[in-house]
């Protein structure tokens, strides 16, 4: 068998989080995840895509009670992005 290698652009990386974001199966997760990845995904630099990309495989009840301040955030996710989404207002 021969590996299968996949060379996703940015910018297909960035559609695909925003879509995963928009789409978590919990309307509250949805709502914040998917507004702040429109508004903040591509001002990101590949750190910290890939530590939004990591976090938001986490389950929706807790990234929704760590975000919303809710239930203290472990020390494993307690960086940059949850941060920024703890600031994040959802505004029109």
């Amino acid at each position: 068998m021969t590996a299968v290698t996949t060379s996703e652009t940015r910018e297909d990386r960035i559609k695909r989080l925003i879509y995963r974001s928009i789409y978590t199966g919990t309307k509250e997760t949805d709502l914040l995840l998917g507004n702040f990845a429109k508004r903040n995904l591509d001002g990101l630099d590949e750190q910290l895509l890939d530590e939004y990309e990591a976090l938001i495989e986490n389950s929706d009840p807790d990234l929704y009670m760590w975000i919303s301040r809710r239930k203290p955030v472990p020390e494993a996710w307690n960086g940059e992005i949850m941060q920024r989404l703890q600031d994040f207002k959802i505004e029109d």
